[in-house]
């Protein structure tokens, strides 16, 4: 169809791409936001009306079977943990053995770090990067300073030539000999620039250092292979583009080369199944990634994480991924087309190959980033604000459509023209 020169005209494109949608019954899966159009689905993913019907399963289970839900419910709870772990595994190309659901994010990140970081007076350093996710270099941070170095000489955060990307390049010219360990996100949540995990991991084993990443803005959204790339360890939230719910349990993958080591960071779900009731004081852990579990698993929380699993496994992930990629290249060009010139002045900091780019969009403003989202709160818009420019524009696949892609722009659009930014503060919020 050719594109017309209008921004309004183009709604017609968007309705014609939405007939052609393949995952378009996927949104009835949904619990949709009344009059809301919803993009902040990297942050928080709207709740699968699967997830709802399996919380109140389980629910039903607590009540007519109380503690025998270990055994008897469906899945037993006491399996709950590796039977998520495992349907999840096929999303990021790992072995069901090699992923569990545990824990929380950061709490995984802590589990694997303790047990991958082994540093010695001549080869210290955990390399990260100055534009992660603040909550990683916390942990990171905290993991070298247990071990008794000074996380200013052995945290080295690699730099970012724009302050919105990485040169893998670089990253890889960081990995010195005084390195023993390197955690990497796999989409920066501020850009939404995806990196070559691959190439970085190859990198990294020819160099002798173990290599883990956050997977927290590509799992549910980007095809993986971690097992394939040799990634050593990673972890990722499930509440994002999977779906689960606030605060819903994590994941985290160990690659079996690993299996048989003992975690540093020893728990009780980390226990070996079989003989986890023997209560034996000595630790013997899981031969799979489980042996990283530490306490008994939220099985409510599990069961939502299961609910919503479900829906992601039947649109597929190669699909997901299709759509996904289609929708961020129609904003970007919306953008481009008719909101880069004045009076708009926006712009986009997420990459343009497809092949560099996450599952969300990084709109900038060079002055009135954080007010313009505010705007698009007050007109039904929900995105979210990074600073100090970045609205960040989530379309997913799963329940967004096209024609909602193109009213937000026509949304900036109008806030621009109406100047309705100048009625919000420039004060941030707690939360944005």
């Amino acid at each position: 169809m050719e594109l017309s020169s209008s921004l309004a005209s183009e709604r017609l494109y968007a309705e014609e791409l939405d007939r052609k949608d393949d995952l378009a019954s996927f949104r009835e899966r949904f619990s949709l936001i009344p009059g809301a159009v919803y993009m902040d689905g990297n942050s928080l993913g709207l709740c699968p009306r699967d997830a709802e019907k399996a919380i109140a399963g389980t629910v039903e289970e607590w009540k007519g079977l109380g503690i025998r839900g270990w055994m008897e419910g469906n899945p037993p709870w006491f399996e709950m943990a590796e039977r998520v772990g495992g349907d999840a595994a096929p999303l990021v190309g790992a072995d069901p053995d090699e992923v569990v659901l545990a824990g929380t994010t950061t709490v995984n990140l802590h589990a694997l770090v303790s047990t991958f970081y082994e540093p010695t007076p001549e080869r210290s350093v955990i390399l990260a990067d100055e534009l992660n996710f603040p909550s990683d270099l916390y942990a990171l941070g905290s993991q070298v300073a247990l071990r008794g170095f000074d996380p200013d000489k052995s945290l080295r955060l690699a730099g970012s030539p724009d302050e919105r990307t990485l040169d893998e390049e670089k990253v890889i010219g960081e990995m010195k000999p005084d390195v023993c360990l390197v955690v990497l996100p796999s989409v920066l949540y501020r850009s939404g620039q995806l990196l070559d995990m691959e190439r970085l991991a190859m990198a990294a084993h020819d160099r002798g250092i173990p290599i883990g990443f956050d997977c927290a803005h590509s799992a549910g959204a980007i095809p993986h292979r971690l097992s394939e790339w040799g990634v050593d360890f990673a972890f990722w939230c499930s509440y994002k583009y999977m779906n689960s719910g606030p605060g819903s349990p994590a994941f985290l993958y160990v690659n079996r080369r690993h299996f048989g080591r003992m975690p540093a960071l020893a728990g009780w779900f980390g226990y070996d199944k079989a003989r986890q009731f023997d209560m034996n004081i000595e630790f013997v852990p899981a031969g799979t990634a489980g042996a990283w579990q530490i306490s008994s698993p939220s099985i409510l929380g599990s069961a939502s994480v299961r609910g919503a699993l479900r829906v992601t496994l039947e649109a597929g992930i190669d699909s997901i991924r299709a759509k996904s990629l289609a929708m961020t290249s129609f904003f970007m060009r919306l953008v481009d087309e008719f909101l880069s010139r004045e009076p708009y002045n926006f712009r986009i900091g997420t990459p343009r190959e497809p092949e560099r780019r996450g599952g969300h969009v990084a709109l900038e403003h060079p002055t009135e980033a954080l007010r313009i989202n505010e705007a698009l709160i007050a007109r039904g818009v929900i995105p979210d604000f990074r600073p100090p420019q970045v609205i960040r524009i989530a379309p997913i696949a799963l329940y967004n459509t096209f024609t909602e892609v193109w009213q937000v722009a026509m949304h900036l659009k109008g806030i621009i023209d109406n100047r309705e930014y100048e009625k919000f503060s420039k004060v941030r919020k707690a939360v944005s």
